[in-house]
């Protein structure tokens, strides 16, 4: 009699534990889809913050490195990084400082968090082909990180270049231009109905090679240096396998001046390809009275030849020293902001958990 009440607490026990293993499986393979868009969430939050945050801090830099780049050599009325911002705060006052941000953000929002999400995700697959090439063990390369960030990207660029079209008109036109646009929607529409939609898309051969560098490099850079530093334990920058966020600025810092500087002169050419075609465009890019002349460009080709020819080989790099000043904090802060936000964003979820 014994032995069969201990039989039955023994079964009843086993069926409690096939129970309970059932009811975790369920519940894990109900939670598998929901953790997986959970964790894309965030991010694309944690990108799209860190996007947000770094282009805004340097916004003022950001709108006189563009209008360096395309305001006419005939006509010059931003000469350097200081007198530049003294003028824009002498005519247009506090606010020309961040004229076009508004726009600038709605773009690189979706644009950083699509970019850090694609470079996460492109980073997996390239690390999965090279495994099944080479091994289990194997790790990327800064080669192959750098072909994640390019397809990163070639991604996110290609996905809000009209805004990012729009955005380098709304930043260069003033309050004298003859005609305004009141704000990203409207200049849309305007450019939709007045030059096609193929407008829209103004200066996009010389972005897409621009960005294979770009931010090939600023991931490549930012991840070998972390990885380099983490491994070996240079200079004290690691404990415990993790840096700092001054190392972590740093890092970033090194990653956007290398990429930048790379790329610089594509910059400049889509920014002028940009500004192609527009009517009543800003005298900023015309120039005023006699020294008045549009724009232009017959392709990326076209229009580097006539730079090159009508200003020399250093307008190709119009409004480096603002964008140097503005990139390396910019850079620096959007990877740590990025980082950051998804601890914090993972921290929250286990709590929830």
């Amino acid at each position: 009699m014994a032995s069969e009440d201990v039989k039955t607490s023994e079964s009843a026990v086993s069926t409690i534990v096939n129970l309970a293993e059932e009811a975790k499986l369920a519940r894990e393979g109900v939670k598998a889809p929901s953790y997986a868009i959970l964790s894309i969430c965030k991010s694309l939050v944690a990108g799209g913050v860190a996007g947000g945050l770094s282009r805004t801090a340097v916004a003022p830099l950001e709108r006189l490195k563009i209008l360096l780049q395309v305001q006419n050599p005939h006509s010059i009325k931003y000469n350097g990084t200081v007198q530049g911002l003294k003028y824009i705060w002498r005519t247009e006052g506090f606010r020309g400082l961040f004229k076009g941000n508004g726009t600038n953000c709605a773009r690189i929002v979706p644009n950083s968090a699509v970019k850090f999400f694609s470079y996460e995700q492109a980073s997996k697959g390239i690390l999965y082909l090279y495994q099944q090439q080479t091994g289990n063990d194997a790790q990327l390369t800064p080669l192959l990180r750098l072909g994640a960030g390019a397809c990163a990207g070639i991604i996110a660029m290609s996905a809000t270049y009209p805004m990012d079209m729009v955005r380098g008109r709304l930043t260069v036109q003033t309050d004298s231009s003859p005609f305004q646009y009141r704000g990203m929607f409207h200049a849309l529409s305007t450019v939709l109905r007045q030059e096609g939609p193929r407008a829209l898309y103004k200066g996009w051969l010389p972005s897409v090679i621009g960005v294979i560098p770009y931010v090939g490099l600023n991931f490549a850079v930012y991840e070998s240096l972390k990885d380099w530093l983490i491994k070996n334990k240079q200079f004290g920058f690691a404990e415990d396998s993790e840096l700092s966020v001054t190392t972590r600025l740093a890092c970033g810092a090194a990653a956007g001046t290398v990429g930048q500087t790379v790329a610089y002169p594509l910059d400049v050419i889509r920014r002028r390809m940009q500004m192609v075609g527009w009517k009543d465009a800003a005298s900023v890019v015309t120039g005023d009275g006699r020294n008045k002349a549009p724009l232009e460009y017959t392709g990326m080709i076209d229009a580097f030849r006539k730079t090159v020819r009508h200003e020399g080989f250093g307008a190709l790099y119009k409004g480096l020293v603002p964008n140097s000043v503005k990139v390396v904090p910019s850079i620096a802060i959007a990877f740590v902001t990025y980082e950051v936000v998804k601890d914090i964003l993972g921290v929250e979820i286990r709590i929830s958990d």
